[in-house]
Protein backbone atom coordinates (compact mmCIF):
# COMPACT_ATOMS: atom_id res chain seq x y z
CA UNK A 1 0.00 0.00 0.00
CA UNK A 2 1.36 3.39 -0.97
CA UNK A 3 2.02 5.95 1.73
CA UNK A 4 1.62 9.71 1.62
CA UNK A 5 5.41 10.01 2.01
CA UNK A 6 5.96 7.90 -1.11
CA UNK A 7 3.57 10.08 -3.11
CA UNK A 8 5.28 13.26 -1.90
CA UNK A 9 8.70 11.93 -2.94
CA UNK A 10 7.27 10.88 -6.30
CA UNK A 11 5.67 14.34 -6.64
CA UNK A 12 8.96 16.09 -5.91
CA UNK A 13 11.00 13.99 -8.35
CA UNK A 14 8.57 14.11 -11.28
CA UNK A 15 7.27 17.67 -11.04
CA UNK A 16 10.14 19.61 -9.46
CA UNK A 17 13.49 17.84 -9.60
CA UNK A 18 13.29 16.58 -13.19
CA UNK A 19 11.93 19.81 -14.77
CA UNK A 20 14.50 21.96 -12.95
CA UNK A 21 17.27 19.58 -14.02
CA UNK A 22 16.25 20.07 -17.66
CA UNK A 23 17.20 23.75 -17.33
CA UNK A 24 20.77 22.69 -16.54
CA UNK A 25 23.24 22.10 -19.36
CA UNK A 26 24.00 18.40 -19.82
CA UNK A 27 23.66 16.04 -22.81
CA UNK A 28 20.27 16.13 -24.52
CA UNK A 29 20.19 12.35 -24.92
CA UNK A 30 20.33 11.95 -21.13
CA UNK A 31 17.42 14.38 -20.75
CA UNK A 32 15.46 12.42 -23.36
CA UNK A 33 16.13 9.16 -21.52
CA UNK A 34 15.01 10.68 -18.21
CA UNK A 35 11.87 12.04 -19.86
CA UNK A 36 11.06 8.70 -21.47
CA UNK A 37 11.59 6.73 -18.25
CA UNK A 38 9.46 9.24 -16.36
CA UNK A 39 6.65 9.04 -18.91
CA UNK A 40 6.70 5.22 -18.90
CA UNK A 41 6.52 5.32 -15.09
CA UNK A 42 3.46 7.60 -15.30
CA UNK A 43 1.75 5.24 -17.75
CA UNK A 44 2.56 2.26 -15.53
CA UNK A 45 1.07 3.95 -12.46
CA UNK A 46 -2.05 5.02 -14.35
CA UNK A 47 -2.64 1.50 -15.67
CA UNK A 48 -1.57 -0.70 -12.76
CA UNK A 49 -2.12 1.43 -9.67
CA UNK A 50 -4.81 3.95 -10.60
CA UNK A 51 -6.59 1.40 -12.84
CA UNK A 52 -7.09 3.95 -15.61
CA UNK A 53 -8.86 2.45 -18.64
CA UNK A 54 -7.95 5.25 -21.10
CA UNK A 55 -11.53 5.40 -22.35
CA UNK A 56 -13.26 8.52 -23.65
CA UNK A 57 -15.59 9.84 -20.97
CA UNK A 58 -19.22 9.34 -21.88
CA UNK A 59 -21.84 12.10 -22.08
CA UNK A 60 -19.36 14.91 -22.67
CA UNK A 61 -20.97 18.24 -23.50
CA UNK A 62 -19.06 18.92 -26.71
CA UNK A 63 -21.21 21.90 -27.73
CA UNK A 64 -20.66 23.74 -24.45
CA UNK A 65 -16.97 22.86 -24.54
CA UNK A 66 -16.39 24.29 -28.03
CA UNK A 67 -18.46 27.39 -27.30
CA UNK A 68 -16.27 28.12 -24.27
CA UNK A 69 -13.09 27.41 -26.23
CA UNK A 70 -14.21 29.72 -29.04
CA UNK A 71 -14.80 32.58 -26.60
CA UNK A 72 -11.48 32.06 -24.82
CA UNK A 73 -9.59 31.60 -28.08
CA UNK A 74 -11.04 34.85 -29.41
CA UNK A 75 -9.62 36.71 -26.41
CA UNK A 76 -6.26 34.96 -26.71
CA UNK A 77 -6.13 35.66 -30.45
CA UNK A 78 -6.79 39.38 -29.99
CA UNK A 79 -4.21 39.79 -27.22
CA UNK A 80 -1.46 37.77 -28.89
CA UNK A 81 -2.00 39.40 -32.29
CA UNK A 82 -1.72 42.85 -30.71
CA UNK A 83 1.40 41.69 -28.85
CA UNK A 84 3.03 40.51 -32.08
CA UNK A 85 2.01 43.69 -33.95
CA UNK A 86 3.76 45.89 -31.42
CA UNK A 87 6.64 43.70 -30.21
CA UNK A 88 7.60 41.46 -33.14
CA UNK A 89 5.70 42.46 -36.32
CA UNK A 90 8.18 40.75 -38.64
CA UNK A 91 7.16 37.35 -37.30
CA UNK A 92 3.39 37.89 -37.33
CA UNK A 93 1.91 34.76 -39.02
CA UNK A 94 5.37 34.20 -40.55
CA UNK A 95 5.27 30.39 -40.74
CA UNK A 96 1.65 30.20 -41.87
CA UNK A 97 2.28 32.64 -44.71
CA UNK A 98 5.70 31.41 -45.82
CA UNK A 99 5.82 27.71 -44.92
CA UNK A 100 2.22 26.39 -44.82
CA UNK A 101 3.26 22.72 -45.12
CA UNK A 102 5.66 23.09 -42.19
CA UNK A 103 2.86 24.81 -40.30
CA UNK A 104 0.49 21.88 -40.87
CA UNK A 105 3.13 19.28 -40.02
CA UNK A 106 4.08 20.98 -36.76
CA UNK A 107 0.46 21.36 -35.68
CA UNK A 108 -0.04 17.62 -36.18
CA UNK A 109 3.15 16.52 -34.42
CA UNK A 110 2.66 19.02 -31.59
CA UNK A 111 -0.94 18.02 -30.93
CA UNK A 112 -0.38 14.25 -30.83
CA UNK A 113 3.18 13.83 -29.58
CA UNK A 114 3.56 16.80 -27.23
CA UNK A 115 0.17 17.94 -25.99
CA UNK A 116 -1.41 14.57 -25.22
CA UNK A 117 1.58 13.23 -23.22
CA UNK A 118 1.75 16.52 -21.29
CA UNK A 119 -1.92 16.27 -20.37
CA UNK A 120 -1.56 12.65 -19.30
CA UNK A 121 1.19 13.70 -16.90
CA UNK A 122 0.05 17.11 -15.69
CA UNK A 123 -3.70 16.56 -15.54
CA UNK A 124 -4.70 12.88 -15.59
CA UNK A 125 -1.82 11.55 -13.51
CA UNK A 126 -1.48 14.66 -11.32
CA UNK A 127 -5.19 14.82 -10.44
CA UNK A 128 -5.61 11.10 -9.81
CA UNK A 129 -2.47 10.84 -7.68
CA UNK A 130 -2.40 14.01 -5.63
CA UNK A 131 -5.81 15.68 -5.42
CA UNK A 132 -6.64 13.80 -2.24
CA UNK A 133 -3.57 15.34 -0.57
CA UNK A 134 -5.02 18.87 -0.81
CA UNK A 135 -7.96 20.22 1.16
CA UNK A 136 -8.29 23.35 -0.97
CA UNK A 137 -9.31 22.78 -4.60
CA UNK A 138 -8.18 26.26 -5.61
CA UNK A 139 -4.73 25.73 -4.07
CA UNK A 140 -4.49 22.40 -5.87
CA UNK A 141 -5.31 24.03 -9.22
CA UNK A 142 -2.83 26.87 -8.66
CA UNK A 143 -0.08 24.40 -7.73
CA UNK A 144 -0.89 22.32 -10.81
CA UNK A 145 -0.60 25.40 -13.02
CA UNK A 146 2.62 26.52 -11.31
CA UNK A 147 4.22 23.12 -11.83
CA UNK A 148 3.04 23.04 -15.44
CA UNK A 149 4.79 26.39 -15.86
CA UNK A 150 7.90 25.01 -14.13
CA UNK A 151 7.86 22.17 -16.64
CA UNK A 152 8.69 24.79 -19.30
CA UNK A 153 11.56 26.40 -17.38
CA UNK A 154 14.09 24.91 -19.82
CA UNK A 155 12.96 27.55 -22.35
CA UNK A 156 14.43 30.18 -20.00
CA UNK A 157 11.80 32.67 -21.07
CA UNK A 158 9.68 34.67 -18.62
CA UNK A 159 6.81 35.14 -21.07
CA UNK A 160 6.66 31.39 -21.67
CA UNK A 161 6.44 30.82 -17.92
CA UNK A 162 3.58 33.31 -17.61
CA UNK A 163 1.67 31.91 -20.58
CA UNK A 164 2.03 28.31 -19.43
CA UNK A 165 0.89 29.25 -15.92
CA UNK A 166 -2.24 30.91 -17.29
CA UNK A 167 -2.77 27.99 -19.65
CA UNK A 168 -2.26 25.60 -16.76
CA UNK A 169 -5.09 27.29 -14.85
CA UNK A 170 -7.44 26.88 -17.84
CA UNK A 171 -6.44 23.26 -18.44
CA UNK A 172 -6.75 22.33 -14.76
CA UNK A 173 -10.23 23.84 -14.58
CA UNK A 174 -11.28 21.97 -17.71
CA UNK A 175 -9.99 18.66 -16.36
CA UNK A 176 -11.60 19.32 -12.97
CA UNK A 177 -14.98 19.85 -14.64
CA UNK A 178 -14.83 17.08 -17.25
CA UNK A 179 -12.30 14.51 -16.01
CA UNK A 180 -11.50 14.08 -19.72
CA UNK A 181 -7.94 13.88 -21.00
CA UNK A 182 -9.27 14.16 -24.56
CA UNK A 183 -11.08 17.45 -23.97
CA UNK A 184 -8.22 19.09 -22.12
CA UNK A 185 -5.78 17.89 -24.78
CA UNK A 186 -7.94 19.43 -27.51
CA UNK A 187 -8.06 22.71 -25.60
CA UNK A 188 -4.29 22.66 -25.03
CA UNK A 189 -3.63 21.84 -28.70
CA UNK A 190 -5.86 24.66 -29.92
CA UNK A 191 -4.22 27.34 -27.78
CA UNK A 192 -0.69 26.10 -28.40
CA UNK A 193 -1.30 25.83 -32.13
CA UNK A 194 -2.59 29.38 -32.19
CA UNK A 195 0.56 30.69 -30.49
CA UNK A 196 2.63 29.00 -33.15
CA UNK A 197 0.32 30.27 -35.89
CA UNK A 198 0.42 33.89 -34.74
CA UNK A 199 4.22 33.84 -34.81
CA UNK A 200 5.26 33.06 -31.24
CA UNK A 201 6.72 29.67 -32.12
CA UNK A 202 10.39 30.56 -31.64
CA UNK A 203 10.06 31.09 -27.90
CA UNK A 204 8.18 27.80 -27.57
CA UNK A 205 10.80 25.75 -29.38
CA UNK A 206 8.93 25.32 -32.67
CA UNK A 207 11.14 25.24 -35.79
CA UNK A 208 10.48 28.14 -38.13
Amino acid sequence: METTSFKLIEFFIIFILVPVSFAIDYPVWIKMCIGLVGFLYVIFILLRIEKNKFKITKNLNWNLFFKRILIQLSGIAILTTLYMCFVDPENLFVVLLNKPLLWLMILFVYSFFSVYPQELVYRTFFFQRYQSLFKSEMLFIVINAALFSLGHIFFRNTLVMILTFLGGILFALTYKKTKSTILVSIEHAIYGSWLFTVGMGDMLGFPS
